[in-house]
């Protein structure tokens, strides 16, 4: 059986913002799902970690055993989390890897400017992102795709030992519909489903 897609929008967005990528590989043949408990992903990520791993066993009781996880922005760090708790449970619904889109794995300068917690999480200092940074054992799991510039995370979202993929385009959200990032993201999600059956 294929593995499945499961969708990690960003803070203040619902599954909708990655629909483009979404309805391209539904068509290609993968099944999409979103995680509903994740709202508008206003939680902290540790929370919201385990929102997800709730709904990969809700999946995995359904028949599913495999997914990759298709991010945008803070949810690649509640990927990367959720990953990091997989591991080390050795248990649950096997992750094959990660697509994250303009991920700020190293945080943002502009968040201590921001006016709710849910944004200044993303503080280069803040607790739970330094320990994110640390943990580097599955960031070869991770394809990172971000653009050339992004009003929002200027230090950019390449991930030490991840696949870091630089696309000619701006913006942070406009991304998501421009077809050099969604060719990136088919490609990646072919390669995780190919090591995952090789």
């Amino acid at each position: 059986m294929r593995p499945v897609i499961v969708l990690l929008p960003g803070v203040y967005e619902s599954w909708l913002f990655l629909e483009p990528a979404a309805a391209l590989l539904n068509t290609a043949g993968w099944r999409v799902f979103s995680v509903p408990g994740l709202g508008f992903n206003v939680k902290p990520i540790p929370e919201s970690a385990g929102l997800l791993a709730e709904e990969l066993a809700r999946l995995q009781q359904q028949g599913v055993s495999s997914c990759i996880f298709l991010a945008h922005s803070k949810g690649g760090l509640i990927g990367k989390r959720a990953m990091l708790d997989a591991h080390q449970t050795h248990g649950g619904m096997a992750v094959l890897g990660m697509v994250a889109i303009g991920t700020p794995f190293s945080g943002s300068e502009y968040a201590r400017y921001m006016p709710t917690p849910s944004l200044r999480h993303f503080s280069p200092m803040d607790k739970v992102l330094l320990s994110l940074q640390e943990q580097t054992i599955l960031n070869s799991k991770v394809v990172s795709i971000y653009p050339e510039f992004d009003p929002h995370i200027p230090a950019g979202s390449a991930l030490t030992g991840a696949l870091n993929v630089q696309v000619p385009v701006s913006g942070h959200f406009r991304t998501l519909s421009q077809a050099a990032v969604l060719d990136e993201v088919v490609a990646a999600v072919r390669t995780f489903e190919r090591e995952s059956a090789g």
